[in-house]
């Protein structure tokens, strides 16, 4: 289970969460509102939590530069804590072209290519970013030199692989794409069985991939795969890279049948190899539960995900290792999704206990904090409120402890907390809480920053509950004045203030004509957003027809009013009046 993922202080520009909904009484027709509340899109509890967003610190990236003269691929995280002392030779460090008169054949010249990848590696990894800029460009321009006499062979097409590696790693993206054109251009004009290719056509597709262009890396995975299936056979160990490289592309790209027949692929091919039990099966097998998952082959995803938990059971048994944790994390994902909530909590609980005895991952890893926050709304779903609270709350100390009392990340779990209060009707607690929140964003980012429009809506609600009408109606005011500002008046943060806006001064006896225009308004922001058929659509809709009848409009109303039963036909549900 996975609760919508937003953070507080992050920009709205891609903004996607539910609205704020107005539910009109269904047993009378008259403008009062039976509640208003923050409520999640799809069918999940009501109660709606923040995840705590994996920021990466300045600095630190997490890339991929494969050995050279290796199939398999490695992972190195950089980060900014490690030693930064230098390799203590860079500076004289030779370019590839250095050492080519010396080269004896393809192994030496493979070494050079490794040799060029691990100082690239190093320098990165302790800091030295420019260093191994300037060590790239060194043999950038080294290799420019000889294409420009005339050599476009593969071994130039090698070294720019490389060098668009280390690229890759800091960061500088354009200039990959650049690189991979050239390299494209080159390779194209050679046979499948010149030395190297396959392991740069691997190189290529992982970039290609990590650049969201997943066409071009389709077709070079394919490709190489081809390669390499000729030379060692369809149940080659080689194959699994490549193979996982074009499922994780499918997957990306909406081609689910396939991409699950490439990983059961992968899979038989580590099972013949490894054995049924090895641990190289743990990555297709969460890449394969993650996919079903994603297409709701609930049962599918959860064999999946028992059988890496078992897996790591069996490798590490007698241990508490966070590996484990992990593994009863995503299987407990799979059992809600499955409607066993018992079974999840249960698996969440034994998780959360194996990260905290094995020191895994820090208490306030936000891999850790979000499995606390899956539980804590899971909790909720299931009526024990109290205990999701108590969760939420060790959040909230955590982040208190490590990072201080006015520290931006807190407001997450203050937004939290205030939910689980207005879900158990403590409405006056959570007031505190969203005003503690609303303090500490706006000390941060300033009075006119659209983030702080998240505490703000949220406390506008709670206002509304407590029948504070009138200040609720000024919050969500200035929250719509900031999004607007912001985003423009068409946007869709601006259509959920003014959604929650209507709800208030419904209440407050506005003019109806007032409100109709301004549910127009958000019916048009809807419309344009999520598409003119959209369950969003229907129920702004029906509050439209709502307000057409009571100000007399028969004709216009009669027009919506088909338009709004062909959509409850489509969704098979009643929307109330």
């Amino acid at each position: 289970m996975a609760a919508s993922i937003h953070h507080p202080s992050a920009s709205l520009k891609n903004y996607r969460t539910s609205p704020v909904s107005i539910n009109l009484h269904s047993q009378c027709c008259h403008s009062s509102i039976s509640s208003i509340s923050f409520t999640l899109r799809s069918h999940k509890p009501k109660l709606k939590l923040y995840l705590v967003p994996a920021i990466s610190t300045f600095g630190s990236r997490q890339f991929m530069l494969k050995p050279f003269a290796a199939v398999d691929s490695l992972e190195t995280h950089v980060s900014p804590h490690q030693d930064n002392a230098a390799s203590g030779f860079h500076s004289k460090s030779k370019t590839v072209f250095d050492e080519a008169s010396a080269s004896d054949g393809v192994r030496d010249f493979e070494r050079q290519l490794q040799e060029l990848f691990n100082e690239v590696r190093t320098l990165i990894t302790t800091g030295n970013e420019k260093d191994a800029v300037d060590l790239l460009q060194a043999n950038y321009e080294g290799v420019k030199e000889q294409m420009n006499a005339g050599s476009k062979g593969v071994e130039e097409a090698a070294i720019l692989d490389v060098i668009a590696l280390g690229y890759m790693a800091v960061g500088n993206f354009k200039f990959v794409r650049s690189l991979l054109d050239v390299i494209s251009e080159i390779i194209d004009d050679q046979n499948d069985d010149e030395p190297l290719l396959d392991s740069i056509l691997v190189h290529m597709g992982s970039m290609y991939s990590n650049l969201g262009e997943f066409e071009k890396s389709l077709l070079v995975n394919k490709r190489v795969t081809d390669i390499l299936d000729n030379k060692h056979g369809k149940n080659s160990l080689v194959l699994v890279t490549p193979l996982l490289g074009m499922a994780k592309v499918l997957s990306s790209s909406g081609k689910a049948t396939q991409a699950v027949d490439i990983y059961h692929r992968v899979i038989r091919i580590l099972e013949l190899n490894r054995g049924v039990e090895s641990e190289d099966l743990v990555v297709p097998l969460f890449g394969l539960g993650s996919l079903l998952m994603k297409e709701s082959k609930v049962t599918g995803a959860e064999d999946s995900f028992i059988r890496i938990l078992n897996i790591y059971i069996l490798s590490y048994m007698g241990r508490n290792d966070g590996r484990v944790g992990l593994a009863m994390c995503s299987l407990a994902h799979a059992k809600c999704a499955r409607g066993n909530a018992d079974a999840a909590i249960d698996l969440y609980k034994k998780a959360l206990q194996i990260m905290k005895d094995s020191s895994y991952l820090s208490l306030d890893d936000s891999m850790m904090e979000n499995m606390r926050i899956d539980l804590a709304e899971l909790l909720h779903a299931v009526g024990r409120g109290r205990e999701g609270r108590e969760l939420l709350e060790e959040c909230l100390l955590i982040t208190e402890k490590l990072k201080g009392k006015d520290d931006p990340s807190l407001v997450t779990h203050y937004l939290n907390l205030a939910a689980s209060y207005s879900q158990s009707k403590d409405f006056v607690t959570a007031e505190q809480l969203l005003k503690a929140s609303l303090e500490i964003m706006t000390k941060a980012e300033g009075p006119d920053n659209p983030s702080i429009t998240f505490p703000m809506l949220h406390l506008a609600v709670t206002l509304y509950h407590l029948k504070r009408d009138e200040e609720a109606e000024q919050i969500a005011l200035e929250a719509l004045h900031i999004r607007e500002n912001a985003f423009g008046k068409d946007s869709l943060p601006v259509g959920e203030a003014l959604d929650c806006l209507v709800s208030i001064q419904t209440r407050l006896g506005k003019g109806e004509a007032e409100l109709l225009e301004q549910l127009k308004r958000v019916l048009r922001i809807q419309e344009e957003e999520f598409g003119d058929e959209s369950e969003e659509v229907m129920v702004t809709l029906n509050k439209v027809v709502y307000y057409l009848d009571k100000l007399g409009k028969k004709d216009e109303k009669s027009a919506l009013q088909k338009r709004l039963s062909r959509l409850r036909m489509k969704y098979k549900q009643v929307v109330p009046y």
